[in-house]
């Protein structure tokens, strides 16, 4: 799938977010390495901690039907403006932590966007640089 093409399923996941309190919604689709697709919109609750993101919604619901190997992620968010997005919404440390358990860092690419037109494309190593993956776990850790 193409980056564009990925940016518009992200901007479809977009519109099912349930952002009440902070009007910051998001939407996210993930690439699995089979080149299936899954969505995500960031779900907040009124106590905050439960509140969860679109990287994680749409991860957890591919993991959740078995998928492990992923090859790019679409991201895009901001204020409840209309259909207009005017930053980059790069996903938060705690979901590059996630992206470590399951994504490739230096293959992995995450796309921030504004539109299809305007986005960046990073890998997960650039935003994670001494991420800490299942591969530290090899063989012991060594702190």
């Amino acid at each position: 799938m193409t980056e564009r093409e990925l940016i518009e399923q992200a901007i479809k996941g977009r519109m099912y977010s349930y952002a009440p309190y902070s009007g910051f919604r998001v939407g996210a689709a993930i690439e699995t390495k089979e080149g299936e697709v899954y969505t995500g919109c960031n779900i907040e609750n009124a106590a905050y901690g439960p509140t969860n993101c679109a990287e994680r919604t749409a991860i957890f619901k591919a993991v959740s039907e078995g998928k492990r190997s992923f090859s790019q992620i679409a991201i895009i968010g901001g204020k409840e403006a209309g259909s207009i997005v005017t930053g980059y919404a790069t996903p938060c440390g705690v979901c590059r932590q996630v992206m470590m358990e399951f994504c490739d860092p230096g293959d992995f690419k995450i796309i921030v966007a504004k539109s299809v037109d305007d986005y960046i494309v990073y890998t997960l190593k650039q935003l994670m640089p001494e991420g800490f993956g299942p591969n530290n776990l090899e063989g012991g850790c060594d702190l």
